[in-house]
């Protein structure tokens, strides 16, 4: 805490849920350490939970694109002039920097790609900040209200550039959808694999993104993708509509097809447990994974996540959503709800409970879902192949937000 009680001015990164949890467990630490520094709270998760960063003690609180706001604010500090309250939420556009990874850990500490049974040192960049679409349950859209932000290609490679040569074999493009600008993603792509042939990269796209850019995927492929994730969230078409995903279930299965078209690695995302999650659809969704052969591609964790309603969420504009939430919870930083059918929840929670068990004691994917389908009573299992998950490219770190 020493660097803390000399500070004039802290600054905590919050760009995701869990982050901002955490920190809120650390901020009368900070606030006693150093009772006379400006504590300022920035990223995706800060404006959203700004009534709860002010109780904490936090004085500014940025949002969107924060460099900017953030240098003016460390600016007036040390000027010694009285610190304006930043601007919760900015969508400037920026001239960025290369980022300054000085003194973080080194890269073999962080997430690895599994691939061909061995482990790639993973880095992690950005082309794009922001997203086009409105997707009612995403906690972007809420702070960048369909808007996104380039990042410029030269500070782009020069960052992946730095990590190739601390050690890095493969790049995570964190994008929240790497074909907002398809444009700009692939002469990043096309330059990483002219300079680093060897290279490999991942990426997450939307699925009617997949589709409306379908003569690009071979050119991912060609130039190093290892994967593409993206969120599917339901095999549920009134699902899809309620969250405005803008893609059907006819959509996804187009968008599967294109990919192992192109032996393009495809890694969905879902939102199994919704207010409008029945367990008959619940039975049919694992039954669907088989019958697609994603039973393996899929991450565990996939099968139990529960939607998260943060505040700020534009999910209040459904009235089924106003009508099962509860009060806001201040240590979980969101609304809790319950399904109309208490078996359901009950359901999620057992799930939950199995797949900590399972994968602390390093159970195969194939017998955690085996395993799931038998808590979910859907009968005798059929005799579907189900693929050694070394066989599908992933992410040692299975969350994905």
């Amino acid at each position: 805490m020493q660097p803390v009680a000399e500070a004039d001015l802290v600054a905590v990164f919050l760009p995701m849920h869990t982050a901002t949890r955490l920190f809120l467990r650390v901020a009368a630490r900070l606030r006693a350490a150093n009772p006379q520094a400006h504590l300022c709270a920035y990223g995706l998760y800060a404006p959203l939970n700004a009534v709860v960063l002010r109780h904490a003690g936090v004085d500014s609180i940025i949002g969107g694109e924060f460099e900017q706001p953030l240098l003016e604010l460390t600016r007036r500090i040390a000027a010694g002039a009285p610190p304006a309250f930043a601007p919760s939420i900015s969508l400037a556009r920026q001239r960025f920097l290369v980022p300054d990874r000085t003194g973080l850990p080194p890269l073999g500490s962080y997430a690895q790609l599994a691939i061909h049974g061995g482990l790639r040192r993973t880095g992690y960049t950005e082309a794009t900040r922001g997203c086009k679409h409105m997707c009612l349950h995403c906690p972007i859209v809420p702070v960048y209200n369909g808007a996104f932000r380039v990042v410029q290609a030269g500070v782009v490679l020069e960052d992946i550039r730095r990590q190739v040569a601390a050690g890095a074999r493969h790049i995570t493009f964190g994008d929240p959808d790497f074909f907002n600008g398809p444009t700009h993603a692939m002469r990043l792509v096309e330059a990483l694999h002219c300079e680093w042939p060897d290279l490999t990269y991942d990426v997450t796209i939307k699925v009617e993104h997949l589709l409306r850019h379908r003569r690009l995927l071979p050119r991912l492929k060609a130039t190093g993708c290892a994967l593409v994730t993206t969120a599917v969230e339901s095999f549920e078409d009134a699902v899809l509509e309620r969250l405005a995903k803008g893609h059907t279930r006819a959509d996804f299965l187009e968008a599967l097809r294109l990919t192992r078209t192109a032996d393009l690695p495809l890694s969905p995302t879902f939102l199994p447990f919704t207010p409008w999650t029945t367990l008959a659809g619940y039975r049919a969704f694992l039954t669907t994974l088989l019958e697609l052969d994603l039973a393996g591609q899929v991450a565990p964790i996939q099968l139990a996540i529960r939607l998260l309603i943060p505040a700020g969420s534009l999910l209040f504009d459904l009235p089924e959503v106003r009508a099962v939430i509860e009060p806001f919870d201040h240590t979980a930083l969101c609304y809790p709800w319950r399904n109309p059918d208490p078996a359901v929840d009950a359901l999620c929670t057992a799930i939950q409970d199995t797949i900590k068990r399972e994968e602390r004691r390093k159970t195969a994917r194939r017998e955690i879902f085996r395993g799931i389908w038998d808590l979910a009573h859907c009968g005798r299992f059929p005799e579907f192949h189900l693929p050694a998950r070394a066989t599908v490219p992933y992410l040692t770190e299975p969350w994905y937000c």
